[in-house]
C-alpha cells in the first residue's frame, strides 16, 4: 500500500488567550481564565491535550463532556506528576539495591575485584563488549571523585566492580544482569527479590523503560507500554495474588497496575516498613482518580500486596 502524499503543516501558532478561548468554544468551563493562562504558559498546551481526552464527549472535534472544567484537567495532570515522583522513588532504590547485589555477588563468587573486566563470565561477547565498552567512556568522562583516585592509583584497566556499579544506569544493570552466563549466578541475585532469574530479566527491561518515561517527564497514566514484563507463575501467594492475570492480547497488560504491583512487592523487601503503597492509594485518593485507565482491576485494594 502507497503512503497517501504528505501535505504542508499549515495551523498557526495561536495566543495562550486564543488557546483558553478555544477550550471555552469545546464547551470547557474556565472560571479563572488568568489563571489557565498562567498554566498554559508554563505546561505547553501540546502536553495538556493528553489529559482532556477522559473529558472529551466527542473526538474529532473536541467537546467536552458537560461540567468539565480546567481544574478537572489540571488535577489529572498534577497527579500524574507526582506519580511519576513517587516510581521515581522506588526504582531509585530497587536500582542502587541491584547494583549493590550485582557486585557482591559477582566478586564473591569468582573472587575477584574485577569480574566485569572477565569476558568469560558472560554469555554473549557482542553485548559484552558493548556493555564493557560503555563503562569504560562512563569511567573515563565520570567527575566523581572516587573514580577518579581509583583510576589514578591503580593499574587495571577499571576500578573494582563495587566502584563502577555505581556509574551504572537501570537499563545498563539490566544488560550486564541479563549477560551474566551462568543461570545460577542470576538465580540467586533474583531469589533475594523472590523472582525468577527471566522474570527478573523481564522487569529489569520494563523497569528501566519506565524510569526513562519517568525521567523525562512523560505520562504515565493511561499509557500502553511497549515493553510489558513477564508475569511470575512463581513468585510469593501474596504477589501472585495481586497481579491482574489477563490473557496476552488483553491491552490492561500494557498499562501501569501490574508495574506498580511488582514495585510495591519490591519495596516490602528492599525497604521494609516503607510508606510507599500508602503514598500510592493516597495520591489515588486524594486526585479522585479512576484507576481503570491504568489497567487496574476493580478489587485492587482488597488483593494481598495492597492491605
Amino acid at each position: 500500500m502507497r503512503n497517501s502524499p504528505k501535505v504542508r503543516y499549515s495551523k498557526p501558532p495561536t495566543t495562550y488567550h486564543a488557546q483558553i478561548k478555544q477550550l471555552q468554544a469545546r464547551g470547557l468551563n474556565v472560571e479563572d481564565t488568568e489563571e489557565a493562562e498562567f498554566y498554559l504558559s508554563q505546561l505547553n498546551y501540546y502536553r495538556l491535550a493528553a489529559y482532556f481526552l477522559p473529558f472529551e464527549q466527542n473526538h474529532s472535534n473536541h467537546t467536552f463532556q458537560a461540567n468539565t472544567s480546567f481544574g478537572d484537567v489540571l488535577n489529572l495532570y498534577i497527579f500524574d506528576r507526582e506519580l511519576r515522583l513517587l516510581i521515581l522513588d522506588a526504582i531509585e532504590r530497587f536500582e542502587v539495591s541491584l547494583r549493590t547485589q550485582l557486585a557482591y555477588h559477582l566478586s564473591h563468587s569468582y573472587n575477584t575485584a574485577h569480574p566485569h573486566l572477565k569476558p568469560e563470565l558472560f554469555l554473549n561477547p557482542l553485548i559484552y563488549g558493548s556493555s564493557v565498552s560503555q563503562l569504560a567512556r562512563d569511567v573515563k568522562n565520570s567527575k566523581e571523585e572516587f573514580i577518579k583516585h581509583l583510576t589514578s592509583k591503580y593499574e587495571e584497566l577499571m576500578p573494582p566492580i563495587w566502584a563502577v556499579v555505581e556509574l551504572m544506569t537501570l537499563g545498563n544493570l539490566s544488560k550486564w544482569f541479563s549477560n551474566i552466563k551462568q543461570r545460577k549466578d542470576r538465580q540467586d541475585i533474583s531469589r533475594i527479590y523472590k523472582l525468577d532469574e527471566k522474570v527478573m530479566t523481564s522487569f529489569c527491561q520494563h523497569l528501566s523503560l519506565i524510569r526513562n518515561h519517568s525521567a523525562h517527564h512523560a505520562r504515565l497514566w493511561n499509557r500502553d507500554f511497549t515493553k510489558t514484563m513477564m508475569l511470575p507463575k512463581n513468585a510469593p501467594e501474596a504477589l501472585k495474588q495481586s497481579l491482574h492475570l489477563l490473557p496476552d492480547s488483553d491491552r490492561r497488560l500494557r498499562k501501569l497496575y501490574n508495574t506498580l504491583t511488582m514495585t510495591a512487592n519490591l519495596m516490602d523487601i528492599i525497604a521494609p516498613g516503607n510508606q510507599w503503597k500508602l503514598r500510592l492509594k493516597h495520591l489515588i485518593s486524594q486526585h479522585n482518580i479512576d484507576t481503570s485507565k491504568m489497567g487496574f482491576p476493580d478489587n485492587w485494594q482488597e488483593r494481598p500486596i495492597w492491605c
